[in-house]
């Protein structure tokens, strides 16, 4: 039986990026050999080396809401900061909520001097609030105004241009976090892997900010997953389902793309067209139905996700290779450098 601590590494605080790099794919590139275990040293750039004509890439085209909302309470006018959650439909949102315990049900809040007003209308165990907001327009642009960017926790720095949290990809509006590691990725790149004959598969997996939650169990298989929305299209399952059978890798960008594949894989990895929520939590001892091979950015130390790369790469292979990367000092996290393993 696993414990959380067996996934721990240590990590000097210095090498979490806190803001992107100027060029895109221009991030170092570790790989790992699944298998052997053993590590070699690219840049981003290099990835269409390191796929072969008919390999499928898998890629998230979730985007992220402007979700974090900085606002005043009625009538007399304390700071609040609400981050949208999930939508429960009725112009009611999921939100976490600061400051939690003077929020009670039937607080008002106004936002963007009245432009966005919104009611506490319930509040959950968790400590997340359900708030029905009140406008006129169209509440995804009133977002884009007066919304943030809701950046992970470890992430202190503003960010200067919001575009740099979305995958150039990005167009099903959604997440609460960025799927970071599609964010190497530049349209010529995305045009250099398809002239190669790589093919590019388009799924959906709208990220919460569960993802950052940490595992408090000691027995990994305590820990509860957070639920996220996922759509697999007939396009996306028609692209990997030939792939397989004309001999090509299914390798997904990021473990939301792994996540959503493995949630609706049949066991001989065949793929039909479908949507849901998922709650999949992998780790060791998994069996992969779909996936051969991972993009990723480097994870959380006792992480749901570290466990997820080991589950593919072997524990021992994973943190040797975290061990390497830091030694060469690479940038880790949302902002940071990339792995590919294969």
């Amino acid at each position: 039986m696993m414990k959380t601590s067996d996934f721990y590494y240590d990590l000097p605080r210095e090498l979490i990026a806190q803001t992107p790099i100027a060029r895109r794919d221009g991030s170092r590139l570790l790989t790992l050999d699944k298998k052997t275990g053993r590590i070699g040293h690219m840049h981003f750039y290099d990835l269409p080396s390191l796929l072969r004509p008919g390999d499928c890439l898998v890629l998230n085209d979730s985007r992220v809401l402007p979700a974090r909302l900085l606002g005043r309470k009625e009538p007399e006018g304390g700071a609040v900061e609400l981050v949208l959650l999930t939508n429960r439909g009725e112009n009611v949102w999921e939100c976490l909520a600061r400051p939690g315990r003077r929020l009670r049900p039937g607080t008002r809040i106004s936002f963007g001097e009245g432009a966005l007003n919104g009611e506490i209308v319930g509040e959950s165990s968790d400590g997340t609030r359900l708030v029905r907001f009140f406008y006129s327009g169209i509440f995804l642009e009133l977002l884009d105004r007066l919304g943030k960017m809701p950046l992970p926790p470890y992430i202190t720095e503003e960010l200067e241009d919001a575009s740099r949290y979305q995958t150039v990809y990005s167009r099903e509006t959604g997440s609460a976090a960025a799927p970071t590691a599609g964010l190497h990725f530049t349209k010529e790149l995305l045009s250099r892997l398809e002239s190669r004959g790589i093919i590019l598969a388009y799924i959906t997996l709208h990220v919460g900010l569960g993802t950052f939650r940490p595992v408090k169990a000691e027995k990994i298989e305590e820990h509860e997953m957070h639920a996220e929305f996922c759509k697999l299209p007939e396009k996306a399952a028609g692209q990997i389902n030939h792939a397989r059978e004309d001999g090509g890798r299914i390798i997904c960008v990021g473990t939301t793309s792994c996540r959503t594949l493995e949630t609706f894989a049949a066991p001989d990895g065949h793929m039909e067209a479908q949507s849901g929520w998922t709650n999949i939590f992998i780790y060791p001892g998994y069996r992969f139905k779909a996936m051969d091979a991972l993009v990723t950015n480097f994870h959380l130390p006792e992480s749901t996700l570290i466990m997820l790369v080991s589950a593919l790469a072997g524990r021992e292979h994973v943190l040797a290779a975290y061990k390497e990367a830091v030694k060469l000092r690479y940038r880790f996290f949302s902002f940071g450098d990339a792995m590919f393993l294969s």
